[in-house]
């Protein structure tokens, strides 16, 4: 289920209710007048359910190929059969949709198109090098209006698209994970990873004040993507891009927290990156891509 991944998903969420408007008019507080707590949390395990379908799902997709490139993972490794994470992953994917029901009825249908994107990648779309990546993408894209979804209607929903090209990166990258050799790849990621960064500073509102609020994690974002592209460009090697790859999923933590801070306050957006220390801890145990 790639336990390490799984703060990113939830950290997705958060920044979506952000963007929905939170008002401090209550002690559980109120998005659009509509309860944030406990709804916040259905989606907030919504979003990790579908997740961690996901690439349970992709182990099982992948599970002939992994024999030979990855024989250590749980299925090739005869850890875990076929059948059992077959069950395992629609089961989570299941549950995913049903807790997003729980919250509201755009929630769940916006859930229910995410569990088929993210079935249409595994099973599909991931063998074509530009498909696949904008798949992925896709997949980001809709945890975030997930989020928005909250109140049970949606504005702003072209911000999805920063996901969208931000996870496209990251796919561009992985595609050099076993065999190296990927440096025009690293070179459209760099500046698909400038083009978020310039989209994310634009559409935060308030300026200068969200600006200001949310340069510590720009900053920190920044960081955290480009020295590991930078030096996998340098010496382009399977362990260095899977480092670029990695950095690159666990940032995303960074991202929501810029989007956090900058639409709402501080306090949320550190609230936030706490996620990113927790997955960079599972990420020592754990199998990040």
């Amino acid at each position: 289920m790639r336990p390490a991944n799984l703060p990113t998903a939830a950290a997705d969420v958060l920044a979506g209710i952000t963007i929905a408007g939170i008002s401090m008019d209550s002690f559980f507080m109120t998005v659009r007048e509509v309860p944030l707590f406990p709804n916040d949390f259905f989606l907030c395990f919504s979003s990790v359910a579908l997740y961690a379908g996901g690439v349970v799902l992709n182990d099982v997709f992948d599970h002939k190929t992994d024999k030979i490139e990855r024989p250590e993972r749980p299925i090739p490794s005869g850890l875990v059969s076929v059948r059992s994470a077959s069950f395992l992953g629609v089961l989570l994917l299941i549950a995913g949709i049903g807790l997003a029901f729980v919250v509201n009825n755009l929630s769940g249908f916006i859930a229910f198109v995410l569990a088929m994107a993210i079935l249409l990648y595994d099973a599909f779309t991931k063998k074509f090098s530009f498909v696949g990546p904008l798949n992925m993408g896709v997949c980001r894209g809709l945890n975030l209006v997930l989020g928005m979804s909250i109140a049970g209607y949606i504005d702003h929903y072209i911000y999805a698209l920063i996901p969208v090209v931000y996870i496209f990166a990251v796919t561009l990258i992985s595609r050099g994970e076993v065999h190296a050799g990927n440096k025009k790849q690293l070179l459209w990621a760099g500046i698909l990873y400038a083009i978020v960064v310039f989209a994310v500073l634009t559409i935060l509102p308030d300026k200068p004040e969200s600006l200001l609020r949310a340069m510590p994690f720009v900053l920190l974002f920044i960081l955290l993507i480009y020295r590991p592209l930078i030096r996998a460009y340098k010496r382009n090697k399977p362990e260095n891009i899977q480092k670029a790859v990695m950095a690159g999923v666990l940032a995303i933590v960074a991202l929501d927290a810029i989007l956090a801070s900058g639409f709402f306050n501080l306090w949320y957006g550190l609230l936030v990156i706490i996620l990113l220390p927790l997955s960079r801890i599972m990420a020592r145990v754990f199998a990040v891509t």
